[in-house]
């Protein structure tokens, strides 16, 4: 499976009354702490590759994954595989990837509110020390143009210009600031 993924700066209550102008529906508001690990054995920032452990709270309940992204599949996007599970225990898992070697190299906090707009989720964030985000996604296991060009027309609907993506992921932007 791929996700296909466009992110793009914005002003995300401009969006939100855009968004509620095209009768879209907000389907989720989820608050993300992402602990993202460096590997023992290789370079993630090298090898363009991720894994993190997300804990999601929704209405004061808080869920666990652990996911894996690989490397981004071309330059149009933020397109890549992605592997991604539940567990039962975000600080059991954080426990056992450190056991294993992976040591935490940082945390990403994220506000979302998550919109469903023709087979699109479109989702604006408020990242902590990072800024305001709007990215449209979907998962296709086949063909990736159309997808993104579908994404690309979400944007464009929004009054959202594609050109103005953002390929750097919320972990790379939170890291260039701190070395800044």
């Amino acid at each position: 499976m791929y996700e296909v993924e466009v992110k793009v700066p914005a002003d995300i209550e401009a969006v939100a009354e855009r968004l509620d102008e095209l009768g879209a529906e907000q389907v989720d508001t989820v608050i993300q702490t992402d602990t993202y690990y460096d590997a023992p054995h290789r370079n993630f920032a090298e090898t363009d590759e991720a894994f993190r452990v997300r804990r999601e709270t929704r209405k004061g309940e808080t869920d666990a994954k652990v996911t894996y992204k690989g490397p981004l599949l071309e330059a149009e996007s933020k397109s890549r595989e992605e592997f991604e599970t539940g567990v039962e225990n975000g600080d059991d898992i954080d426990a056992i990837v450190q056991h294993l070697g992976f040591e935490p190299a940082a945390t990403v906090r994220k506000n979302r509110r998550v919109y469903e707009v023709r087979e699109y989720d479109v989702t604006l964030d408020a990242v902590d020390g990072v800024g305001e985000f709007v990215e449209v996604e979907r998962e296709t296991d086949g063909d990736i143009e159309p997808v993104r060009e579908g994404a690309y027309r979400v944007l464009r609907d929004l009054g959202l210009n594609p050109d103005e993506q953002q390929r750097t992921s919320y972990l790379g932007m939170l890291l260039n600031d701190a070395n800044e």
